[in-house]
C-alpha cells in the first residue's frame, strides 16, 4: 500500500497575461489503501490534479509525492508509472485498431528471464492478459475483440485491466462513471470497491456526483477554482458541510429527494440516486 500526496500543487496553463492557474496550491493526501473522492463543478481543476499526478501535464509548483518521493522519480526506467490514470471515456483513451487483449497486453511490464523464447513470452503475457480480465469480470475471450465492438461499461473494464496490468501502487480515476448509463454505473463502482479491497490500492476517486462519492470513499476533497475549499470524512463532509461552496453542490439536488427519509446521499446506492445528485456543470 502506498501513499499519494500533492504537496501546494500549482499548475497553470499558458504564460503571460494569458496564463491561466487551474490548480492553485492544492495539498491533499490519499492514505494507503484507502479511496479519497473529489468533488467538483466541470472547470474545477480535478482532471488537471489528475494529470498532474501521472506526468501528463508540468507542475509549476509544489510537488506530487509517492511514498515521501517524487512520483517522477519512482518511474521505472523501463516500465509504466507507479500511479496509473483511467480516463474518463474509454473510447478515446483506448486504441480502436487494437483488439481488448493487444491494448491490456502493451501495459504488461516485460520481465526478463522469465521466458526462453518469444512463443513462451508471448504465452506468458497472454496468461495475464486473461487473468487481468478475468479481475474486472469480463470474459477472456472478448480479449480478440476490438474497443468499437463493446458496451460503454465493458470498454471502461477494459481501460480499468490496462490500468492494473502495469502493476500500480496508486490508481487515479477520472470521472470513470460519467459516460455510462446509470443502469450500469453501479456494477462498476462495484468492481472498484471490490479491487480496493482484494488489491490494496489507493485510489484518488474523481466525481461531480455526490452519491458516487459518498458510495467509494471514505473521505472526500471539495475543489472549487483549484482550491481546496473543504476536506475530510465523507460523511462529515457531506452530513455536515462548512464551506459555502459545498453547501451549493449539495443544495444542487433535486428538494424533492433531500428529506432525511429519501436522501440519495443516505440512503443506498441506486440508479436513481446517481442521476439525481450530479453536480451543476458549467455550459462554457
Amino acid at each position: 500500500m502506498s501513499e499519494l500526496r500533492f504537496d501546494d500543487v500549482t499548475v497553470r496553463y499558458g504564460t503571460g497575461r494569458r496564463a491561466t492557474t487551474a490548480v492553485d496550491g492544492v495539498s491533499l493526501v490519499v492514505p494507503p489503501g484507502e479511496i479519497v473522492g473529489l468533488v467538483g463543478e466541470s472547470g474545477s481543476g480535478k482532471s488537471t490534479l489528475a494529470r498532474a499526478a501521472v506526468g501528463l501535464v508540468p507542475v509549476h509548483g509544489g510537488r506530487v509525492l509517492l511514498d515521501g518521493e517524487p512520483v517522477a522519480g519512482r518511474r521505472r526506467a523501463a516500465g509504466p508509472s507507479p500511479v496509473q490514470l483511467v480516463f474518463q471515456d474509454p473510447a478515446s483513451s483506448l486504441d480502436p485498431r487494437m483488439t481488448v487483449g493487444e491494448s491490456v497486453a502493451e501495459a504488461v511490464p516485460r520481465q526478463r528471464g522469465t521466458a526462453r523464447t518469444p512463443a513462451a513470452a508471448r504465452a506468458v503475457v497472454r496468461a495475464e492478459v486473461e487473468r487481468l480480465l478475468t479481475q474486472v469480470h469480463l470474459d477472456p475471450d472478448r480479449a480478440g475483440a476490438y474497443p468499437g465492438q463493446l458496451s460503454g461499461g465493458q470498454r471502461q473494464r477494459v481501460a480499468i485491466a490496462r490500468a492494473l496490468a502495469a502493476r500500480p501502487r496508486v490508481v487515479v480515476a477520472d470521472e470513470i462513471t460519467s459516460a455510462l448509463d446509470v443502469s450500469i454505473q453501479g456494477a462498476v463502482l462495484n468492481l472498484v470497491r471490490e479491487l480496493q479491497r482484494d488489491l490494496g490500492l489507493s485510489i484518488l476517486f474523481i466525481s461531480h456526483n455526490l452519491a458516487v462519492v459518498r458510495y467509494v470513499a471514505t473521505q472526500v476533497a471539495v475543489l472549487h477554482r483549484g482550491r481546496v475549499v473543504e476536506q475530510g470524512e465523507t460523511a462529515q463532509v457531506l452530513g455536515d458541510p462548512r464551506h459555502d461552496y459545498t453547501r451549493s453542490l449539495l443544495a444542487a439536488v433535486p428538494r424533492p429527494l433531500t428529506s432525511p427519509a429519501t436522501s440519495p446521499l443516505a440512503g443506498p446506492l441506486t440508479a436513481r440516486a446517481i442521476d439525481s445528485t450530479r453536480t451543476t456543470r458549467r455550459t462554457t
